[in-house]
C-alpha cells in the first residue's frame, strides 16, 4: 500500500471515529434530556376521550341521520330520526281509547245519579208506608175498643186488622226496594271509579307513546364530535341498536401505570406533564384525577419483560377542559405519549418539561 492510499484510509477512519463520538455524545444528551432525574416517574399511555354510543331505545327503521362523521355537535342537538308511523298509529288508538274511557265516566256518573234518585224515591215510599201503617194501627186500636164495648162490629175490627197487615207488607216491600237502591248506588259508584281508572290508564298509555315518539328523535347526550356512523338510513335496528358514536373532546385524559413503590406518593390533583409522540415539542399540562386502590399486573403495553413482572397501579391524568376547548380542532385520541409525574414536590420541573412550547 503506497503512502497516498494509507493517508486516505487514515482520514476516513478519523472521520468515522469523530462521527461515532458525536453520535454517542448526542445519544447521551438525548437520553439525559428525556430523563428528568430522581423525584420524577413516567409512564407510557395513549390520549383517550370519553366515548358515547347513541342508540335507539325501541326497535325500528332509521328514517334519517342528520350529521356526518367528524362533525361537532352540541348537547341536545338532533342527530337522527327513527320511523314513527307505527307509533303515531298507536298514539291515535290510545287517544281514542282515552276518549271512550271519558265517555264511560260520564255514563257512569249519570247512572249513579239515577240510582241515587231511585233510592230517594224508595225512601219516600218507605216513609209513606210507615205513615199508613201508623194510621192503620190507630184505627185498629179504636175498632178493637169499640168492638169490645159493642159499638162496632167484629167485621170492622177484622177489616182494620187486615188493613194493618197489608200496610206492613207494603212497608217491607218498600224497605227492600230502598236497600236495593242503596246497593245499586254502591255498584254505580264502583263503576264510576273503574271508568275513571280506565281514563287514567288510557292517558298513561298515551303519555308513554308520546315519550316513545320523543325518543324516536335521537339527541346528543353531550357536546362532542361524531366519530362513526354505525347505521345508515333505511336500516332496521333492534332495541338498543347503535346509530352513532360520539367522542367528547372536552373530556380527554391519559391512562398510564406506575410501580407500587411510587403509587403511595401520588395524590389526587398532582401535576402531570404529557408529551405526545406526534408533537414532542409541546408539553401538555394535566392533573391526576384517579389512582387505583388495588395493584394489578402490568399490561402488555409495557415493553420490557422485567417491567411486566411487577405489580403496577393505574393512574389517570385529566387534561383541563378549558385548555381542550381552546384547541378542539387539534385534539386527537389514540395518540401515544409519555406522562411525567413529580413524586418529590421539592424537585423543580426540569427544563425539558418547561422550556418547550406549552399549550
Amino acid at each position: 500500500m503506497d503512502k497516498k492510499t494509507l493517508t486516505r484510509w487514515l482520514v476516513i477512519a478519523a472521520v468515522l471515529l469523530a462521527g461515532g463520538a458525536g453520535l454517542a455524545w448526542g445519544w447521551h444528551r438525548l437520553g439525559t434530556a428525556a430523563t428528568p432525574g430522581p423525584g420524577f416517574i413516567s409512564g407510557n399511555g395513549r390520549i383517550e376521550a370519553t366515548e358515547i354510543d347513541v342508540a335507539t331505545k325501541l326497535p325500528g327503521r332509521v328514517a334519517d341521520i342528520l350529521v356526518d362523521e367528524g362533525e361537532f355537535v352540541q348537547a341536545g342537538q338532533p342527530l337522527a330520526r327513527m320511523d314513527t308511523q307505527a307509533l303515531v298509529a298507536q298514539r291515535d288508538e290510545a287517544a281514542a281509547r282515552a276518549q271512550q274511557a271519558r265517555d264511560a265516566v260520564a255514563g257512569a256518573a249519570a247512572q249513579l245519579a239515577v240510582r241515587e234518585s231511585d233510592r230517594a224515591a224508595a225512601a219516600a215510599v218507605v216513609a209513606q208506608r210507615e205513615s199508613e201503617l201508623d194510621a192503620a194501627g190507630r184505627r185498629l186500636r179504636r175498632s178493637t175498643t169499640l168492638s169490645a164495648d159493642g159499638a162496632a162490629s167484629a167485621q170492622e175490627m177484622d177489616d182494620d186488622r187486615a188493613r194493618v197487615r197489608g200496610v206492613q207488607a207494603a212497608l217491607a216491600a218498600a224497605q227492600a226496594q230502598e236497600r236495593a237502591a242503596v246497593a245499586a248506588i254502591a255498584a254505580a259508584r264502583a263503576q264510576l271509579v273503574g271508568a275513571r281508572s280506565a281514563v287514567l290508564a288510557a292517558e298513561a298509555t298515551t303519555a308513554r307513546i308520546e315519550a316513545d315518539l320523543a325518543d324516536a328523535t335521537l339527541l346528543a347526550p353531550r357536546a362532542g364530535r361524531v366519530q362513526y356512523r354505525v347505521a345508515q338510513p333505511g336500516e332496521v335496528l333492534g332495541s338498543g341498536g347503535k346509530v352513532l358514536n360520539l367522542v367528547d373532546l372536552r373530556d380527554v385524559y391519559m391512562t398510564f401505570f406506575v410501580p407500587e413503590t411510587a403509587a403511595g406518593r401520588i395524590a389526587l390533583g398532582s401535576e402531570v406533564r404529557i408529551v405526545i409522540d406526534a408533537a414532542p415539542g409541546i408539553v401538555i399540562p394535566a392533573r391526576v384525577s384517579f389512582v387505583a386502590s388495588t395493584a394489578q399486573f402490568t399490561p402488555k403495553t409495557v415493553e420490557t419483560a422485567s417491567e411486566r413482572q411487577k405489580l403496577m397501579f393505574r393512574v389517570k391524568a385529566q387534561i383541563d377542559r378549558a385548555l381542550l376547548e381552546r384547541h378542539l380542532s387539534q385534539v386527537k385520541t389514540g395518540v401515544p405519549g409519555v406522562a411525567w409525574l413529580r413524586t418529590d414536590p421539592a424537585q423543580p420541573w426540569p427544563a425539558t418539561l418547561t422550556s418547550r412550547r406549552a399549550l
